[in-house]
């Protein structure tokens, strides 16, 4: 992997939300659209919040020609970054208080392993709430006007469960276990 690549990958301790990874998302205009998340940081873990500021701008190295405006200089408080502040941002979602976010999608469906690094298959394993290792690389972009640095989805090993977020739960947190005399209740 060239350097240049290196400087713009990370590996991204997180919580997940809106986790399109098993199936893509749905496009507004109904066609299928991309594997996609939301990667959710506390804003107190500076250290990982430093290490995705220097790969983004790694990227804006990287992607300079791409950014670089007629006279040849890249402005960067005209570009489109992918790191926000959700109270900044007044996002209304209990999720995101006290947190750094950015969205991150891919063409390609991302690998998905466990804490030993064995492939996770049953689609209720991984889920919105879930904390995560994300592999993210941040890339220049330049299309119809907009120019900034997106974030490109790799793959995720999940670290450990965590609330459920969107209102859905598990069939283990609805239902108890029942017994064969249990049956009765039905007649």
């Amino acid at each position: 992997m060239a350097l240049e690549a290196r400087a713009t990958k990370v590996v991204v301790p997180c919580r997940i939300s809106y986790a399109h990874v098993w199936k893509p998302g749905v496009n507004r205009d109904g066609t299928p659209g991309k594997y996609g998340l939301s990667v959710l940081i506390p804003k107190e873990d500076k250290k990982t919040i430093s290490k995705i500021e220097k790969a983004i701008e790694a990227a804006i190295e990287v992607g300079k020609n791409k950014l670089a405006n007629k006279q040849g200089k890249v402005v960067v408080s005209g570009l489109k970054l992918p790191l926000r502040d959700a109270d900044d941002e007044g996002i209304d979602d209990e999720a995101y208080q006290g947190m750094k976010f950015f969205n991150a999608s891919s063409t390609s469906k991302p690998q998905i392993v466990d804490r030993r690094m064995d492939s996770i298959d049953d689609e209720s394993e991984v889920y919105s709430g879930c904390y995560c290792n994300v592999s993210i690389n941040f890339y220049a972009f330049n299309r119809d006007g907009n120019k900034g640095i997106a974030a490109g989805l790799g793959n995720l090993q999940k670290v450990k469960d965590g609330e459920r977020l969107g209102g859905g739960s598990s069939a283990a947190e609805d239902f108890e276990v029942l017994e064969d005399e249990d049956d009765e209740i039905f007649g």
